[in-house]
């Protein structure tokens, strides 16, 4: 398998984790964002979107992280990361649909504007606002749980975990999360997680 990364996507980070938790063989070629080689034609034949990450496995391009996360833990992992019975697949899916519009469009947009300069989705207090929904519900569902789902580590986890861990950059603080926090520690202690 080919993984398609940049070094400073949280996208990429996502996957990152679930190669090295699944321990699923694999060459990195890194996309030199700063350069814009994702915007370039020989990256927009593997990704459309002109975006990282992407997988390239036995001729199958997919792209997107949700997608890539969804079709590594399904070949690697199977029903300990994504189930495929309806309840338990549901139950994971609503934490990456979580990560892929409060978690990436309010801390990672906010991000991204404080870091960069540049502004997707409204103000800075804007994505905060809707990023500090999605903690809100994580700290409460970590309350009850130590995972996201299934109480067990799923790929929720990294899905959720790349842009939680940068909310500071976004100038939202975690300590008001305590859940959320310990949840953090229990994940990095998983065997293979990768370090940022």
């Amino acid at each position: 398998m080919k993984a398609y990364l940049g070094t400073v996507s949280g996208n990429s980070y996502k996957l990152r984790i679930l190669l090295g938790l699944l321990k699923v063989p694999h060459e990195v070629v890194i996309i030199d964002l700063k350069n814009r080689e994702h915007k370039g034609a020989a990256f927009l034949k593997i990704n459309p979107r002109g975006e990282v990450p992407a997988i390239e496995d036995n001729g199958q391009v997919i792209w997107d992280s949700a997608a890539c996360l969804v079709y590594i833990a399904r070949k690697y992992g199977g029903e300990q990361w994504l189930p495929t019975d309806a309840a338990g697949l549901a139950e994971v899916m609503q934490w990456i649909a979580l990560a892929a519009t409060e978690i990436q469009c309010g801390l990672q947009y906010a991000r991204r504007g404080v870091l960069q300069g540049r502004w997707t989705l409204g103000s800075l207090e804007d994505g905060q606002n809707f990023g500090k929904v999605a903690l809100d519900v994580c700290e409460a569902q970590l309350g009850k749980h130590e995972w996201l789902a299934l109480d067990r580590p799923t790929i929720a986890e990294p899905a959720c975990f790349a842009y939680i861990e940068t909310a500071p950059e976004a100038k939202v603080a975690l300590e008001p999360y305590p859940n959320i926090l310990k949840w953090m520690e229990r994940c990095r202690k998983l065997p293979g997680w990768a370090a940022r």
